[in-house]
């Protein structure tokens, strides 16, 4: 069930069901094997304690974005992408990813870049096997940090339109078949490296990084 909380102010009531249900679905881990993708209009108007109207005005907004789908006679589902779209998706945030990186040594600061340090020195192998969701939240805030350290504007919105899918395929595969661990390794050379202002090596890692996560989905999961 997706995790929204009752709406009271009447104001822009559609507007703000649309952002709260919005902001849900990218919480959600869209692409584990038993999450159910249908959205009961029933079950969600009484969840935001308003009716159908301002409820189905925010969901075709959602539809005209590709978040979900209305299907005539057959409800609301949320949309996740094929596996072929999943591994074009994540070749993409490579690409841009990498990029952030490299402009991430010169713009971000020495405090900005230490701060990274919070989100992988706490964490060993043993670690990451005991808290696994706390390693998934930040390896998420770890990828979403060197983004916003690159201080490129458009970078951020262009990953933001993918950030959903590979927020949610990370979270799905993070522990299948130590990458968690092997994840930890490759978090510290790359701050490493960013931190020895070493642009060529910063954005190769991260690329090789990410194109991990390709690799193993092309080869181990089934999204069909």
């Amino acid at each position: 069930m997706l995790d929204i909380s009752p709406i009271t102010d009447n104001a822009s009531l559609s507007t703000r069901i649309y952002e709260q249900l919005k902001a849900a679905i990218a919480n959600m881990n869209i692409y584990d094997e038993d999450v159910d993708l249908r959205l009961d209009e029933r079950t969600l108007s009484d969840q935001f304690g308003s009716s159908r109207t301002p409820l189905r005005e925010a969901l075709t907004r959602l539809d005209q974005e590709g978040l979900v789908a209305i299907r005539s006679r057959r409800g609301v589902y949320i949309v996740r992408k094929t596996k072929a779209e999943i591994l074009e998706t994540i070749t993409v945030w490579a690409a841009l990813e990498s990029m952030a990186a490299r402009l991430a040594c010169t713009a971000a600061s020495d405090p900005e870049l230490s701060d990274l340090h919070e989100l992988v020195d706490s964490f060993s192998a043993a670690r990451v096997k005991q808290y696994m969701t706390e390693y998934s939240d930040a390896n998420i805030q770890f990828h979403a940090s060197i983004i916003r350290l690159s201080r490129c504007q458009l970078i951020e919105q262009m990953t933001g339109s993918l950030f959903m899918h590979v927020r949610a395929i990370r979270h799905r595969t993070l522990f299948e078949q130590d990458r968690g661990e092997r994840s930890v390794e490759d978090h510290r050379l790359i701050v490493e490296a960013l931190e020895k202002r070493d642009a060529d090596l910063a954005s190769k890692l991260v690329r090789e990084h990410t194109m991990k996560l390709r690799d193993h989905v092309e080869k181990h999961v089934n999204l069909e």
